[in-house]
């Protein structure tokens, strides 16, 4: 079915980049752009990544920026705005756009974070047609002032349902609140749900709704493929699944920038052309990565899920998901990545035995049927590489230039046709990542029961090889004094080895130090992961085997140097016979009973043998309880201080007695001349209301020092007179 016709200029692009018919988003959203009258309409359309949905709302654009008209007027406020959610994104409508609008005369500018925005100002300045930003920079210039909506005739939302879930709900409606009420809004969402339509409501008017997504047939373009691998052997599954796909393009998924790091670094020292993707990258270097990909110098991306969103690689054929999914959500965005424009692509899930059950739900709940397998073999691998090469489209070509034809004789006459073909076999497989040997469990259960492998041939029967076998030895300084344990030894072995636990026989835990088995077949690569370098502090290295003099320790046994009679083995019991424990007895030096009351001996100054000294009290649980000498027992007030001097270091009190001059609720204290630094306190001598002199009045407190001037109260305890002004403070 050809385009519907929306515009001459955009019609002639489209011909020219080779658009024959239009996918099943654009057919709906060309059809349904016009309403009677022929203008244009809100349209909320609900619509897959890669469906093209650029080129739908850019031709559904077209009769309400351009009319009857050509090409575009004079430049000035911008007429149209397109919001993304990420840069990526924004720049990939834009460039769109570009071609699309080519013909028409448009001008268009991008606004998206990590680019200059003074860039952004002085392009906005000079005037423009079609701005495309994402949410946080439009309203930034906004905001400053340097991006006019006034002239504004219609708004894109591309992808609302990421938008908000990325937290621009609040950018948006600044955005949407700040245009003409008169506008035209198109809405695309992959997902209807409650927000967007909320949103919906909110700016639009009388909007067409839209759904070109079938509910039961999700990315019909992608071939899902669920691959069996163990917990430690995620990397060489990735490398694996590669090489036998071999796709022009892949992307790989992680869930932390850190695992980006490492799975790039992985692939790029086994020969693979990749690049990473994750936030912490600035946008040049994120654009140095994509344009590597797009001409072909790279062949893997690495990405965690924000850096991936809105990408469109060319030639993206497979999609691995190295690490799970959070949600159907996630698995569905990430896949989308690949089926794109009508091309057929390959979505993998490498899946431990631990999240098989997740997955599957998973799977069930985005009614994907995936098929589930073991990973690609080396066999397997070697076995496409034969195809690929023998299919290969140079050996069919025609040979071009006379010198090409005069080279190709000279290497017959030298060297026979069968070492040409050997030496071209060779050059063929160096360019080529050499495959992992990975393990699968229920392929090796399936040949131990039949006796055959994958291709129905004979194999050699499963070995038990923790009952017997060729085994190795290694060490490990970990022992039972750092708690060792086979619960965890052995994932830890399988992590840092690159192995499973089929691959490990025997562990024998000492007490500083394991030594354990592995297979003599998985020997090398053990030795070759733990030479990659191991955790702060641990050490791996071949042993011999334990001889009969080396005994494990036993996480029951008696721990070296530790004193007292304790048998090497539990449980424990009190018996009088002897038993395995000795029967209880009192200590000597302490009779039996409660601790108290117990006071130190008087006639044991130096405790013999180590022990206390302790002796029972003889006038009962604690001592007659005596009054200090130099305070008489009773309440701790009142005391007065004692007019003769301190004797003996004892503190010079004296009770005070019921005819002193005291007044209610003050401390009878007047200053005196201080002497020989003693404070200068002393009690009044009389018992009437104290003079108006300085010095002679009740204190409230200790004076910091000095003679301020102070004034006696009345009665009622207030000022009998104002106070002279001090140091600047109003009077009393």
């Amino acid at each position: 079915m050809p385009f519907p016709a929306s515009h001459p200029a955009l019609d002639r692009a489209l011909s020219e980049r080779g658009y024959a018919e239009p996918t099943p988003v654009q057919s709906a959203v060309l059809e349904a752009s016009l309403n009677e009258d022929g203008s244009g309409r809100d349209l909320l359309v609900s619509a897959q990544t890669g469906s093209g949905k650029t080129v739908a709302f850019g031709l559904a654009l077209a009769p309400t920026l351009l009319g009857e008209a050509e090409k575009f007027a004079e430049f000035g406020a911008p007429v149209a705005l397109v919001i993304a959610p990420t840069r990526e994104l924004a720049l990939q409508v834009s460039n769109e756009l570009q071609w699309l609008y080519a013909q028409t005369g448009a001008r268009i500018v991008s606004c998206v974070g990590g680019m200059d925005p003074k860039v952004e100002r002085q392009a906005l300045n000079r005037g423009c047609h079609i701005v495309v930003g994402t949410p946080g920079r439009l309203r930034d210039h906004l905001e400053r002032g340097s991006l006019d909506l006034s002239t504004l005739q219609a708004v894109v939302l591309d992808e609302a349902d990421e938008m908000l879930d990325m937290g621009f709900h609040e950018d948006l409606t600044f955005i949407l609140e700040g245009a003409p009420a008169g506008r035209r809004t198109l809405m695309f969402s992959a997902t209807l749900a409650r927000d967007i339509v909320q949103l919906a409501k909110t700016y639009q008017t009388n909007a067409l709704r839209i759904d070109t997504v079938a509910g039961n047939v999700s990315h019909a373009d992608i071939e899902y493929k669920a691959i069996r691998v163990a917990p430690n052997e995620v990397e060489l599954a990735v490398v694996n699944v590669l090489r036998y796909f071999e796709a022009p393009g892949a992307l790989v998924f992680a869930n932390t920038r850190e695992r980006v790091k490492h799975l790039t670094s992985s692939l790029r020292e086994r020969g693979f052309s990749v690049v990473g993707l994750s936030g912490e990258l600035t946008q040049s270097q994120r654009s140095e990565a994509l344009q590597a990909l797009r001409d072909g110098h790279a062949r893997v991306c690495v990405a965690t899920d924000v850096a991936a969103r809105g990408l469109d690689l060319p030639d993206l054929g497979l999609v691995i998901h190295a690490e799970i999914p959070v949600n159907k959500a996630g698995l569905l965005h990430r896949s989308g990545r690949t089926g794109r424009a009508g091309k057929k692509g390959v979505s993998v899930l490498l899946v431990s035995y631990t999240r098989r059950r997740k997955v599957e739900l998973m799977l069930q709940s985005a009614s994907i049927n995936a098929e589930w397998s073991g990973p690609p073999s080396a066999e397997m691998i070697l076995e496409n590489d034969r195809k690929r090469m023998l299919a290969d489209p140079v050996l069919t070509a025609p040979v071009e230039g006379e010198d090409t034809l005069a080279l190709g004789k000279q290497l017959l006459e030298r060297s026979s046709p069968e070492q040409i073909a050997a030496a071209l076999i060779r050059l063929y497989q160096q360019k080529l990542p050499a495959p992992e040997d990975v393990y699968d469990d229920e392929r090796m259960k399936r040949q131990q029961a039949t006796g055959k492998n994958d291709k129905g041939q004979p194999d050699v029967p499963y070995t038990d090889f923790a009952r017997g076998g060729d085994m190795a030895w290694f060490r490990i300084n970990i022992g039972r004094d750092k708690n060792a344990d086979p619960k965890w030894l052995m994932p830890t072995i399988c992590r840092l080895g690159h192995v499973t636990k089929r691959d490990i026989g025997a562990i024998k835990i000492f007490e500083r130090e394991t030594k354990f088995e592995i297979t003599e077949e998985m020997k090398a690569k053990f030795e070759a992961a733990i030479a990659q370098g191991l955790e702060e502090g641990v050490k791996i290295e071949p042993a011999v085997k334990p001889g009969p003099s080396e005994k494990p320790v036993s996480r029951w046994d008696k721990k070296p140097g530790a004193g007292g009679d304790r048998p090497e083995k539990k449980p424990w019991k009190a018996g009088e016979d002897g038993g395995d424990k000795p029967a209880w007895k009192p200590r000597e030096d302490r009779p039996q009973g409660e601790k108290k009351p117990w006071v130190k001996r008087e006639d044991s100054a130096a405790p013999a043998e180590g022990k206390k000294p302790w002796v029972k009290r003889e006038d009962g649980d604690k001592p007659a309880w005596k009054a200090r000498e130099d305070k008489p027992h009773g309440e701790k007030k009142p005391w007065v201080k004692r007019d003769d001097a301190a004797a003996e270091g004892k503190k010079p009190w004296v009770k005070r007695t019921p005819n002193d001059p005291t007044p209610p609720g003050k401390k009878p204290w007047v200053k005196k001349p201080a002497a020989e630094g003693k404070t200068p306190w002393a009690p009044r001598s009389d018992a009437e209301a104290a003079p108006a002199t300085a010095g002679d009045k009740p204190w409230k407190g200790k004076p910091k020092g000095g003679d301020r001037p102070w004034a006696a109260k009345d009665a009622r305890g207030k000022p009998a007179a104002a106070r002279p002004a001090y140091k600047g403070k109003t009077p009393r």
